[in-house]
This record gives C-alpha cells, sequence and structure tokens, in this order.
C-alpha cells in the first residue's frame, strides 16, 4: 500500500507547498524509506529533463521589450486598477509592441510564453527555498560550528567547489554560526549561515560565470536576494525582514569587494 503522503511529494519538489507544510513534508521524508525513494526518483527525473533537453535562449532585444512590455501593462493597472476587458483584446497592445518585426506570430507567441514562465517558475528559487526549509530542521543548519572565519573559510576547503566570502558581522547584528554544503545548480554550494536576532539567514555561494541571476523575490513567505561577485554567485535567504536581509548582502558585498581587489 502507498504512503498517503506520497501525492504530497511531487508539490514538495516543485515548491508548492506553504513553509509549515514543506517543514512537515521534510520531516516525513526523513523517515520513510518510501517517499524518500520516489523523492530520489522525481530529482533524477528532472535533473535529466534539464540536462538532456536543449535550451533556447531568446535573443536579448526581444527579452528586454517583453519584459518593458510586462513592467508597462503592470504600471498601468496599478493607474487604472478597474475591470479590463478580457481575451485577445486586452493583450493585443502588448503582443503588436513586444512582436512588431519579429518572425511569425506563433513562434513570438511560443518564445513569450517561455521567458514568462520562467520569471514564475524558476527551478532555482525551488531548490533554494527547499534546501532553507529542510535546513531547519533539528541538526541540518550546520556542519561546522564556528563564528571565526580562519576556521569556517578553510573548512569548505575540498568539500566545495567555491570558497566564498566568510566573516563574522556580530557588531552589525549578524552573528555568523558557522557552515555548511549543499547541493545547489548541479554543484557543491557553500552555505554560510548566520543569525539576526531570531532569524537565521543562509547565505549560498556557488560558481556561475554567465548564470542570468532570478531578481530579488519572496517565495512561501521567505525573501531571497542575489548578487554577484566575480565569477561567484550569491543569494541569502530568510524569513526576517527586507531591510534586514539587505544589510546582510550589503556588508558580504563590501567584503567581497575588497577581497577581489588585488593586494
Amino acid at each position: 500500500m502507498a504512503c498517503p503522503e506520497s501525492p504530497r511529494l511531487q508539490a514538495y519538489l516543485d515548491g508548492e507547498l506553504d513553509a509549515p507544510s514543506t517543514a512537515a513534508a521534510a520531516r516525513h521524508i526523513e523517515h520513510c524509506a518510501e517517499c524518500g525513494a520516489i523523492l530520489g526518483d522525481l530529482r533524477d527525473l528532472r535533473t535529466a529533463l534539464r540536462q538532456d533537453l536543449a535550451r533556447e535562449q531568446a535573443p536579448p532585444a526581444l527579452r528586454a521589450r517583453i519584459v518593458r512590455a510586462l513592467d508597462q501593462e503592470r504600471a498601468a493597472g496599478a493607474r487604472h486598477p478597474g475591470p479590463r476587458p478580457g481575451g485577445l483584446w486586452r493583450l493585443r497592445p502588448f503582443w503588436w509592441g513586444a512582436f512588431s518585426g519579429i518572425g511569425t506570430a506563433a513562434a513570438a507567441a511560443a518564445v513569450a510564453f517561455f521567458l514568462v514562465s520562467a520569471r514564475l517558475n524558476d527551478p532555482l528559487l525551488d531548490e533554494l527555498v527547499t534546501a532553507h526549509v529542510q535546513s531547519l530542521l533539528p541538526e541540518h543548519l550546520i556542519a561546522v560550528a564556528s563564528t571565526d572565519r580562519h576556521t569556517v573559510k578553510p573548512w569548505f576547503a575540498g568539500r566545495t567547489d567555491v570558497s566564498p566570502a566568510v566573516a563574522d558581522f556580530a557588531p552589525q547584528g549578524y552573528r555568523l554560526l558557522g557552515g555548511r554544503v549543499d547541493a545547489l545548480a548541479h554543484q557543491r554550494a557553500a552555505v554560510l549561515v548566520y543569525q539576526h536576532g531570531p532569524h537565521f539567514i543562509n547565505v549560498f555561494s556557488w560558481a556561475a560565470d554567465r548564470q542570468l541571476l532570478p531578481k530579488d523575490t519572496t517565495r512561501n513567505g521567505y525573501h531571497i536576494a542575489f548578487w554577484r561577485e566575480g565569477n561567484l554567485v550569491y543569494c541569502a535567504i530568510s524569513d526576517t525582514g527586507w531591510e534586514e536581509l539587505l544589510g546582510l548582502e550589503r556588508l558580504l558585498h563590501e567584503l567581497g569587494s575588497r577581497e577581489e581587489r588585488p593586494q
């Protein structure tokens, strides 16, 4: 007889559950061999699809035009929140502006669909939220516990594919608790763990020279901020406030910039 929790595994993997349900599912998977095996199969299938299927890139000019049109539509809706006509008539100014001079209407519509879908359903965001929630389970948050950068930074050597900027910012309200390694974006990502008041902040870092980063966003109640230092991508995620999260980003960004400068 199948485990009654197994139907929720796909939603768990896709990051569609709320934070309490995600945490409960993660605890269940830890103790259910059947669900653990199913989840492993689902992850393998997702990885195979990402690796084996060709990934088409829209021309930068087209992407910029579509994003600009979406922003204009959103701004117009905010200024005039009343009822608007539905169907193709409402979308016609958008399609005309976005696709003038671009191939056939069918090809343009397909590209637009995938671009918009990518903004709303970025698998990287799902991975980050899942990793963050799982880290909050008992004994999952920290692998090396220390406030000393000279302990935490060398610990990553040989365990991850990157060497992130590390520092304790306790005077500024961000106490370094330690670090761990998580599988993320097909890499061994380094994760720094900070505490700000009652909140934990995970700071992920991985190598990505040309990766297009998602915009700062909120997913399942967690704020997610991205930035880049050289060939490293950083992401801070927490349920703390935006101002507090971006405060840590600024500190790490300044530290990373100093370390990038030639001595």
